[in-house]
């Protein structure tokens, strides 16, 4: 009775399959003109900075332009992004196009056979794939093929400092380590909060000031070689070092108290109201500051970067950071979906892209002149000190996720008084797992 009902449907099935060719073909390739090819996007474009702004305008614009191509696009906060993004991954259900970082993540997406490389479409558009700073592309790449191309540059270390604080305490802006000190006992004797820190999230003293800490003491080709458990371990003398003067800061109350409970955005609140005279933070928090900070504390706001620590190996003039985040493309895109989703791609991160980003008062990893007429002063600013810094690996680019994990975690647990040494064979244990895999 079974086999002669499959028999019957199979054979009105086939019939509907025959009819519906002659119709007018395959409706998942934009067969018919009246059929739209829908193209999912994730992206982290949530707040109302020029460059999310900037992003979304984009997004609609090819909405206008494209009406064959129905985008469903969904912002997410980025820690939301990041966490979302490595779920649908252990489930083989990623988007079509999503923002996704270099290197570490790249990588893992890469090893689950989630992403489709992009060679075919930056070689038929060299003037496109020519145009990136040297060295761009690296952290998209493995094994020959490219998979995405980075949309901003993304320094992730510069003090933000409040001028008129300096001034108002007679305290010099500090290039040596030494001066740094000077500036958090002065200021702490004068009941202002030398440097606001929000690690709630817990990345934010790693991303944003152990990164470049560490590098000043161990040299970025000390932390290549610990990231790949080739000659170097996290448990070496170096490693210690930089723990040890990471929790110094937060012994001679470089931060404010419950630094560990507040966001970033708190943090930025705490420097946009006056009470702190430094914040350190990524390039991403200029724009910020330029659209929602007070207008006496922007005019006097500068950027410098870390000063360099005594006998340490890193190069003096860097900053932690990352070429910028990309787009992914779904592993599963083919036919028509793929040159849909390609079409969005270009015109997130081609030439068009990249210009609408510069302009936004963020920085891009892709020749083109800042118009300095035009950008905001504290931008330019940014923009002539990134022409003489040198980015260096910010951890949690290097490292693998469960990894990046446990040293965020630990230096939540350092900066309130955890001893160094057994928070050092945590990390060390866990880069040696993940490397191991």
């Amino acid at each position: 009775m079974l086999k002669k009902w499959l028999s019957g449907f199979l054979a009105i099935t086939l019939f509907s399959i025959i009819l519906a060719g002659c119709a007018g073909g395959d409706t998942s390739e934009g067969g018919s003109g009246n059929d739209k090819v829908t193209v999912t996007l994730w992206h982290n474009w949530t707040g109302q900075d020029a460059k999310a702004v900037a992003m979304r305008q984009i997004i609609e614009d090819f909405r206008a332009a494209h009406p064959d191509i129905e985008v469903v696009d969904e912002g997410l906060p980025t820690d939301g992004l990041k966490t979302r993004l490595r779920t649908v991954a252990a489930a083989n259900e990623m988007p079509d196009l999503f923002v996704m970082w270099p290197d570490a993540m790249t990588k893992e997406f890469v090893k689950g056979d989630l992403l489709q490389p992009i060679n075919a479409e930056l070689d038929a558009k060299p003037e496109w794939k020519d145009n990136f700073i040297p060295n761009a592309l690296d952290g998209y790449t493995v094994d020959g093929n490219i998979y995405s191309v980075p949309m901003n540059l993304a320094p992730s270390s510069f003090i933000y400092y409040n001028e008129a604080l300096f001034k108002q305490y007679n305290v010099k802006v500090p290039e040596t380590w030494a001066e740094l000190e000077q500036a958090i006992a002065t200021f702490n004797q004068n009941k202002v909060i030398p440097m606001a820190l929000g690690n709630k999230a817990n990345w934010v003293a790693q991303s944003t000031i152990f990164s470049t800490l560490a590098d000043r003491i161990t040299g970025t080709d000390w932390f290549l070689k610990a990231a790949a458990q080739d000659g170097a371990s996290f448990t070496d003398p170096q490693f210690i070092e930089a723990l040890n003067k990471m929790q110094e800061l937060g012994n001679t109350k470089a931060f404010q108290d419950g630094f560990n409970s507040i966001d970033e955005t708190q943090m930025m609140q705490l420097y946009f109201q006056g009470k702190a005279a430094m914040v350190m933070n990524g390039g991403w928090a200029l724009a910020n500051l330029v659209n929602n900070a007070p207008e006496e504390v922007l005019n006097n706001t500068h950027i410098t970067i870390l000063p360099p620590v005594d006998g340490g190996q890193g190069e003096p003039r860097t900053t932690s950071g990352v070429v910028g985040t990309g787009l992914g493309v779904s592993k599963k895109l083919s036919g028509a979906q793929k040159e849909a989703a390609m079409e969005l791609f270009y015109a997130l991160a081609g030439p068009d892209g990249q210009k609408a980003t510069l302009d936004s008062s963020t920085l891009v990893s892709y020749k083109i002149d800042l118009d300095k007429t035009k950008a905001h002063p504290l931008f330019v600013e940014l923009y002539d000190l990134m022409q003489e810094v040198k980015i260096t690996p910010v951890y949690d680019s290097k490292l693998g996720s469960a990894t990046v994990e446990v040293i965020n975690n630990a230096l939540q647990e350092l900066l309130m008084g955890g001893k160094a040494e057994d928070i050092a064979a945590k990390i060390q244990a866990a880069q040696a797992n993940a490397v191991s895999q």
